[in-house]
C-alpha cells in the first residue's frame, strides 16, 4: 500500500498485568510513581477533556489524569512501570491520536506565573483605586481642615503600598534601563508614579488642600490594563524549538546481548543497537540491521507514500515505525539527531523574527527620552518665574509628566490588536502573537503546504463503485486486519456503505507488503501492488488480488473546505500564491492546476521549504507561510508570520503566529485584510495620541492643569484609544477587501 501515513493504533495498555505477584513485589519495594506529558492535538472541548480524563483514571495502574486545553497535552500520574506508549494506546481506544512528550524540556510555570501576577497587581490598583476615590468624594464635597486631612493620610495609606505593589512591573523595567545606559517607556511612567506619591504625600502632611493619590493610582490601573493586554496578545505564543525538543522520543529500547533495557536516550551512545516496534517513534538517526516495515516520514518530510524499511535503510529521528519492528543501529542520538538540528533551526529562525520592531517601539524611542525632559524643564522655568515657588514648580512639573505619560501609546497597539484578536476569533483564527497583525500587513506573498493544509491529509477511496460486491467484502474483510492508513480509511467507507465483510480465514499481515488470507479456497491479498501481481497506478492506491484477479483502489485527498475560495480572495489582493510540498511532482501540479496556483514546488525538504522562503525574503516579498507539519516548522518559523491549523502537530502550531481553529481555510484571506484595517487603526491611535498631546501639554506647562486634572485628561485619552480599536469588531468580515 501507498501514500498519506500516520501512526497507527498501539498495543493494548499493560496495565491490567500490573497486579498478581508484580503488585505484591511493588508492595515490598515501593518505586516512585511515574508521570508522563503526552500531547493530544485532537482534544478540543470540555467534552474531551471528560473523556480522556474519566477514560484514563479508570484505566488500572493510573492515578490521575490531568488535561490542558489551551496546550493539548494530558499529564499522567502512574505506577513505576506503566510507559507511556500504554497511555497513547488507552487514548488510542478512546479515539485521540497521543505524542510522548518529554516533560523535562517543558516549562510553561514561569509564564503562567507572570499572567497571574499581573492579573493579580491589576486587581489590587483597582479595588485601591476605587477605595481612594470613595474618600475622595468627601474632599470633593466640602471637607476641610482636620476631615480632610483625615481623609487625605487614609488615602495615602492605601496609595503608597498599592502603588509600590501594582507599579513594580514599571520600577523594575526602568531600573534595569536606566542600568543599561537607556530610557524605555517606562521610565516616565515610574518616574510620574514616584513624583506624584511624594507630592501627594508632601500636601497631605502640610494640611495641604489637594492630594493626587486617587490620580496616581487611577494611572498605575490604566498602565497595567494596557500591560495585561500585551501579555494576553503575546501569552499563547510558545517555543516552538522546545516544543520540538519535547516531541523527541525521551527513551528508547537498547539491546544489550538480545536483552532489552530501556534507557534515557540521552545515554545512547553511537554503534548502539535500538528496538523500535510497530506504532513507536524513531528515536535516532540510524540504519536498519534487522526487520521489515514501513515507516511514516510525512511530518518530517511531507512525503504521503510510506515509505519501505529492510536491512540497510536508513531512518531518522522523529519517523514513525508502522507495521513490523525493527532493529537500529545508532549513527546520531540526541541533540546530534536530525530532529534536534531542526529544533535548532526553528530556534535560530524564531530568534530572527523576534528582532521585528512594532509600531509602538518605533514611537517609544522617539517618544520616552522627551517625557521627563519637557517635566524637567518646566519645573526649572516655573522656579525661576515664581522667584522659587517648590510646590507651584513641583504641581505643574508633576501635572506635566502626567498629562504626557504615554499611557495611551502603550494602549495603541494592545487595544487594536485585542479587539481584532476578538473579532478573528469569532471567525476561527487564534492570534498567538502581539506583533502577527503588523506583520501580516506587510505580506505580498503567501506560500501554502499541501497535505493537510490545502488538503485534509485524509486519504478517501474514490473509485469504490468499480467493483462488485464480493470484491469489496473481501477487501473489507482484510482492511480490517490492518493497522495501516489505507486499510484504515477503506474500512470507515465500506462500513458507512454497509458493506459485510466476506468469511476471510487464515488472516496474516506480511510488514511493509500488506494482508492476505484464504477466502472459499482461494488465497487473496490487499496491500502494494507488485505484492498482489497487480501493475502500478499513477495515483495513490491499495491493490486486491482475488485469485488470478487483481483490482485497484483509488485514493485522493479531500479538499479542506475553504481552499479555492482562499486562493482565490488572495490573488483578489494582489497576494503571489507560491505551492510548495513534499509530495511527488504529479500529486503537486495537479493541486496547484486545481486551486489556480501558478507557482508550485514539489518534494521539498524540510530545508529546501525554509530557503524557499529565505530566497523570497532576499528578494525583498514579506511571507506569509501556511503549514502544518513538522517538515513546515522550519518555514512556519523563518517566515514573516505563519498561520497553522489547529490539527497541525503541537511544534508546528508552537512555531505559528495564528492558528486555524476550524477546518475552513478561508478566514486566513479575511486575517491579511483585517490585519490592513488594524494596523490603520494602531496609526489613528498614534496621531490621535499625538494630538492629544499637541493640545494638552500647553495647558500643564502654563500651569492650568493640577496633577488631579492631568490624569483625568490622561483617563479620557486612554479611553478614546480603546472606543476607536473597538471599531474592528463591528462590520462586516474583510474577506476580499484589503
Amino acid at each position: 500500500m501507498t501514500d498519506t501515513m500516520h501512526a497507527p493504533s498501539v498495543s493494548a495498555c499493560p496495565a491490567c498485568a500490573a497486579g498478581g505477584a508484580a503488585g505484591d513485589q511493588a508492595a515490598r519495594a515501593p518505586q516512585p510513581d511515574a508521570r508522563l506529558v503526552l500531547s493530544v492535538p485532537g482534544a478540543h472541548c470540555a467534552g474531551c477533556i471528560a473523556a480522556i480524563e474519566r477514560g484514563l483514571e479508570g484505566t488500572p495502574g493510573i492515578h490521575s489524569a490531568r488535561v490542558n486545553l489551551t496546550l493539548k497535552r494530558v499529564s499522567v500520574q502512574a505506577v513505576a512501570g506503566i510507559e507511556a506508549r500504554d497511555v497513547a494506546a488507552r487514548l488510542d481506544r478512546l479515539g485521540y491520536e497521543a505524542h510522548e512528550l518529554d516533560a523535562g524540556t517543558l516549562n510553561m510555570t514561569e509564564t503562567d506565573r507572570q499572567g497571574r501576577d499581573l492579573l493579580m497587581r491589576l486587581g489590587v490598583a483597582g479595588f485601591a483605586m476605587m477605595n481612594i476615590m470613595l474618600l475622595s468624594v468627601a474632599v470633593w464635597s466640602g471637607a476641610t481642615d482636620a476631615t480632610r486631612d483625615l481623609f487625605h493620610l487614609i488615602s495615602a495609606m492605601i496609595a503608597i503600598p498599592a502603588v509600590a505593589f501594582s507599579g513594580r512591573p514599571f520600577f523594575v523595567s526602568a531600573a534595569r534601563a536606566i542600568k543599561a545606559g537607556r530610557l524605555n517607556m517606562d521610565g516616565p511612567i515610574a518616574l510620574a508614579l514616584v513624583l506624584t506619591l511624594a507630592l501627594s504625600l508632601f500636601e497631605a502632611l502640610q494640611s495641604g488642600p489637594h492630594a493626587y493619590f486617587e490620580a496616581v493610582v487611577m494611572l498605575t490601573f490604566f498602565l497595567l490594563a494596557g500591560r495585561y493586554l500585551d501579555f494576553r496578545a503575546r501569552a499563547a505564543a510558545r517555543s516552538a524549538a522546545q516544543e520540538l525538543a519535547a516531541l523527541e522520543v525521551p527513551r528508547a529500547i537498547r539491546l544489550v546481548g538480545g536483552k532489552e533495557e530501556t534507557v534515557p536516550v540521552a545515554d545512547l551512545r553511537v554503534g548502539d543497537l535500538v528496538l523500535v516496534r510497530p506504532g513507536g517513534r524513531v528515536p535516532v538517526d540510524g540504519v536498519v540491521t534487522a526487520g521489515r516495515s514501513e515507516t511514516d516520514r510525512s511530518l518530517l518530510t511531507g512525503e504521503t507514500r510510506p515509505v519501505v524499511q529492510a536491512e540497510g535503510a536508513e531512518v531518522n529521528a522523529g519517523e514513525v515505525n508502522l507495521t513490523g519492528p525493527l532493529t537500529v543501529r545508532v549513527t546520531a542520538a540526541g541533540r546530534d539527531s536530525s530532529l534536534h538540528r531542526m529544533a535548532d533551526l526553528v530556534a535560530m529562525a524564531e530568534a530572527a523574527k523576534n528582532r521585528y520592531t512594532t509600531l509602538a517601539d518605533k514611537a517609544a524611542r522617539a517618544y520616552a527620552p522627551t517625557i521627563p525632559l519637557l517635566s524637567f524643564g518646566a519645573f526649572i522655568v516655573w522656579m525661576w518665574i515664581s522667584g522659587g515657588d517648590l510646590r507651584l514648580s513641583v504641581n505643574i512639573a508633576v501635572a506635566t509628566l502626567i498629562i504626557t505619560c504615554p499611557c495611551a501609546l502603550g494602549l495603541a497597539v494592545p487595544a487594536v490588536v485585542t479587539a481584532a484578536s476578538g473579532r478573528l476569533f469569532r471567525q476561527g483564527l487564534l492570534i498567538k502573537d502581539g506583533t502577527a497583525l503588523e506583520r501580516l500587513a506587510e505580506v505580498d506573498t503567501v506560500v501554502f503546504d499541501k497535505t493537510g493544509t490545502l488538503t485534509m491529509g485524509t486519504p478517501e477511496p474514490d473509485n469504490l463503485d468499480d467493483h462488485p460486491a464480493a470484491a469489496l467484502s473481501v477487501a473489507l474483510a482484510l482492511a480490517e486486519a490492518s493497522s495501516h492508513p489505507l486499510s484504515q480509511a477503506l474500512t470507515k467507507v465500506l462500513r458507512a456503505r454497509g458493506v459485510e465483510a466476506a468469511p476471510v480465514d487464515d488472516l496474516r499481515e506480511a510488514p511493509g507488503y500488506g494482508v492476505q488470507g484464504v477466502w472459499a479456497g482461494m488465497p487473496v491479498k490487499l496491500g502494494r501492488a507488485g505484492w498482489v501481481g497487480a501493475t502500478h497506478a499513477a495515483t495513490t492506491g491499495a491493490y486486491l488480488s482475488l485469485g488470478d484477479e487483481t483490482r485497484s483502489f483509488t485514493f485522493t485527498d479531500a479538499l479542506r473546505p475553504g481552499a479555492e475560495a482562499v486562493v482565490a480572495a488572495l490573488r483578489a489582493q494582489g497576494k503571489t500564491v507560491w505551492l510548495l510540498s513534499g509530495d511527488v511532482g504529479p500529486a503537486v501540479e495537479a493541486m496547484a492546476r486545481r486551486l489556480g496556483i501558478a507557482h508550485w514546488q514539489a518534494g521539498a525538504l524540510p530545508a529546501d521549504k525554509a530557503a524557499k522562503i529565505a530566497a523570497l525574503q532576499a528578494a525583498g516579498h514579506r511571507v506569509l507561510m501556511v503549514g502544518d507539519g513538522l517538515n513546515d516548522t522550519v518555514a512556519l518559523a523563518a517566515a514573516d508570520v505563519s498561520v497553522s491549523p489547529a490539527t497541525a502537530l503541537d511544534a508546528a502550531r508552537a512555531a505559528s503566529d495564528i492558528v486555524l481553529l476550524g477546518r475552513d481555510i478561508a478566514p486566513v484571506a479575511d486575517a491579511v485584510a483585517m490585519s490592513r484595517v488594524a494596523v490603520r487603526r494602531i496609526r489613528e491611535n498614534f496621531w490621535q495620541s499625538g494630538l492629544y498631546n499637541l493640545v494638552f501639554v500647553p495647558v500643564a506647562l502654563f500651569g492650568y492643569a493640577t496633577p488631579l486634572w492631568a490624569a483625568l485628561i490622561m483617563s479620557i485619552s486612554s479611553i478614546s484609544v480603546s472606543l476607536n480599536a473597538l471599531r474592528l469588531g463591528k462590520g462586516a468580515p474583510h474577506r476580499t477587501r484589503a
